[in-house]
């Protein structure tokens, strides 16, 4: 019979599959270990990226994780839905093809759109492989001065389409900024040894690397997560076999690292300041267990799929941030969603001191009044 959770405990198994907690099968201390840990992090914001990974690496720097994204510890392409993630770099290729293609299967729609064919994109993607080839890292506005300059009209947001293309076909890669500059380079001159499983045992590393890092969810959840169809999300957990154990949460069948509910954490009061693109949230179709639907409104204004940074204190949002960062300073404005305690309070001003000196530079706090 399956262990039935109640929703706060299934929330507390949560914060420790997220390593907002401490875990007590893993102590990742590189930027490596907390991407391989969850398979993929949620990057198209690429300052929210860094404090993702800052946020579960305590004592690490800002300089510190660039450095490890300069080794190659992790690189940031599109795997799946057509978002960017920071993913473990030996495993990019097995992930374009396993979960990049059907975001690739649905490019002819958007290139009909923007008045573009499939040869078009392929030049585009052959242009940039002759351009980066040898060792080359080009900025973005690089790379379409080369597209231009070899005849491939990149206006409007045809220049993103077969940037995106090029990186999906695994030609290309995202690499680390060069100051304020996105950067490319080739994929397998970046990755030269990659990993490349066999197609049924890489859905069963994408299952297993899921539920470990954002169970107990449900197997929809990981659906919407990868991408993946649902007789392949299914064939990907028989896959992880006793890794997972089933659970219910309130009644709801879910899945969970079986190693977590061998030792399940005890209560803590925390809180954590977290990017707006961090898979806390991102990492789930139903947000319901950490987010109030009368909040939503403020995480995601509009519902246009732009998450405002979050303050969460056991972990439910309970409130959302602003920064401002200059060259000398960090503001940050605190946005309550709901009457604070002074305790709480002080909790939340201590985590964000801890993201200013992740950036190594003062803070500056504000706080607005709750509505």
């Amino acid at each position: 019979m399956a262990v039935d959770l109640t929703a706060a405990e299934a929330r507390a198994l949560r914060m420790t599959s997220l390593l907002l907690r401490p875990h007590p099968a893993t102590r990742p201390d590189t930027v490596a270990d907390v991407v391989e840990w969850f398979g993929a992090m949620q990057a198209q914001d690429a300052a929210s990226g860094l404090w993702s990974l800052g946020v579960r690496l305590p004592g690490a720097t800002r300089v510190d994780v660039q450095e490890a994204l300069e080794r190659r510890e992790a690189l940031r392409t599109w795997p799946m839905r057509g978002t960017v993630h920071l993913v473990p770099s030996r495993d990019a290729h097995w992930m374009l093809a396993v979960t990049g293609v059907r975001a690739l299967a649905g490019a002819q729609r958007r290139r009909a759109v923007l008045g573009l064919t499939e040869a078009e994109a392929d030049q585009a993607a052959d242009v940039l492989g002759t351009a980066l080839a040898g060792g080359a890292r080009l900025t973005r506005a690089e790379c379409l001065a080369a597209l231009t300059a070899a005849g491939v009209e990149t206006a409007g947001q045809r220049g993103y389409h077969l940037l995106w293309y090029a990186a999906q076909r695994g030609v290309t890669c995202i690499a680390p900024h060069v100051g304020t500059e996105q950067t490319f380079a080739l994929l397998d001159e970046w990755v030269p040894d990659p990993h490349r499983p066999e197609r049924d045992e890489a859905l069963g590393i994408l299952a297993r690397r899921y539920f470990r890092s954002h169970g107990p969810t449900t197997r929809q959840d990981f659906a919407g997560w990868t991408g993946l169809t649902a007789a392949d999300a299914k064939r990907g957990i028989a896959e992880a076999g006793d890794a997972l154990t089933t659970v219910t949460v309130d009644g709801v069948p879910a899945l969970v690292d079986s190693a977590l509910l061998d030792a399940p954490p005890t209560p803590v009061d925390d809180v954590h300041t977290l990017p707006g693109f961090d898979e806390y949230l991102l990492g789930y179709k139903d947000r319901s267990l950490l987010l109030d639907p009368a909040h939503q409104p403020a995480v995601i204004p509009g519902g246009n799929g732009v998450f405002q940074p979050t303050v969460v204190h056991d972990g439910r949002v309970v409130g959302t941030w602003k920064r401002t960062v200059a060259r000398t300073r960090v503001s940050a404005q605190i946005h309550p969603l709901v009457a604070l305690p002074p305790a709480t309070r002080a909790q939340v001003e201590t985590a964000l001191t801890g993201y200013a000196t992740f950036l190594g530079l003062p803070l500056t706090l504000t706080w607005t009044p709750h509505p």
